[in-house]
């Protein structure tokens, strides 16, 4: 017993020794570095505009190719210190729409049928031709959905001024009405099609393929990469911006006895609490459930794809997910300034 406690009190009297010199300068010396760091940290993050280049030094030694081919496998390219973004979209793409930073990426190159966003396209094809907007225009039998049967408030014979069309075509998602744009366009449907298919190219969306003016058929394709492309060039039509970001319209049609309203298919253009630039809904089995958007968040313009979600409010639950996220990211940013 004896021997046992002069042997514990040998061993306290050693744990209790300082620490030599040298290790001790260690020590500091690698308190005060990791201080520092956080400093750096904490000056980097303070400033709104050094966001992306703050993310680029969180990823280490990854390089921007390394993180697009962590989107292919369905990651995000980069993570807040706010914490993981996490979409139910299965293609997701946030884009700056001033620097072209990509803040959020997930699938972005994988081609997918795009339903009514193709919508965008036609609407730009068809303002190319600076065609007269008050020009009255009906709804044919061919504008008459025979692939998959949806239905329509506007009945063949049904006319409008071409403006009226193309409102309709973009917040309201009318199939009637953008089908009866390209068709009744000098080009005709056929020639149409091929036009949207060259402006597509020209705007260098090479994954992308367009069949009809409406969104229905399945082969209208593209990837989340591309329809940034295509949304950046559609928000250079004052046109697009203001018919896609109305509320809602009451709409005079031959056959009913008051005027017909028609409503944003996007909610968060109806609620009011965004500021949103341009928008646009979409929706076929094959595709999901769409939405692209441009919107101001926390100050930034940012472009907003997201494609394939699941759920009937999934793409809207994502955005307001994004806008959070981004939002408390920056807000915990300048607190720190």
């Amino acid at each position: 017993m004896r021997h046992f406690r002069l042997l514990m009190c040998l061993l306290m009297s050693v744990s209790l020794a300082p620490l030599p010199a040298e290790a001790r300068q260690k020590t500091v010396g690698a308190t005060k570095a990791a201080k520092a760091k956080t400093r750096h940290k904490a000056r980097a993050a303070a400033n709104p505009k050094r966001i992306i280049s703050t993310l680029h030094e969180s990823m280490g030694n990854h390089t921007r190719s390394d993180a697009i081919r962590q989107s292919e496998a369905g990651e995000s390219v980069f993570t807040l210190p706010a914490g993981e973004l996490r979409l139910a979209s299965s293609k997701a793409l946030i884009v700056n729409q001033t620097t072209g930073e990509t803040i959020y990426a997930k699938s972005t190159s994988t081609p997918t049928p795009i339903a009514s966003v193709t919508k965008l396209m036609t609407a730009m094809v068809m303002l190319d031709q600076h065609l007269p907007m008050d020009e009255v225009i009906a709804v044919g039998d061919g504008d008459v959905d025979l692939l998959k049967g949806t239905s329509s408030r506007l009945r063949v014979g049904t006319a409008l001024p071409r403006q009226e069309m193309l409102q309709l075509a973009l917040m309201s998602s009318e199939n009637r009405a953008a089908s009866a744009l390209a068709r009744t366009s000098p080009l005709g449907m056929a020639a149409f099609v091929e036009a949207m298919n060259r402006k597509a190219t020209e705007l260098g969306m090479t994954n992308s393929h367009f069949v009809d003016p409406t969104g229905l058929n399945s082969e209208n394709v593209s990837t989340a990469e591309d329809l940034v492309k295509m949304v950046k060039a559609a928000y250079q039509y004052p046109e697009i911006r203001a018919a896609s970001t109305s509320a809602a319209s009451e709409v005079p049609v031959a056959g009913y006895r008051r005027p017909l309203e028609f409503r944003n298919t996007n909610i968060l253009v109806r609620n009011g609490s965004w500021d949103i630039g341009l928008s646009k809904t979409g929706y076929i089995s094959e595709a999901g459930r769409c939405l692209v958007m441009q919107a101001q968040i926390a100050d930034q313009p940012l472009i907003i794809v997201l494609l394939d979600s699941w759920g009937k409010f999934t793409r809207i639950g994502d955005a307001q997910r994004i806008r959070k996220w981004i939002e408390s990211s920056i807000g915990n940013r300048r607190s720190l300034g």
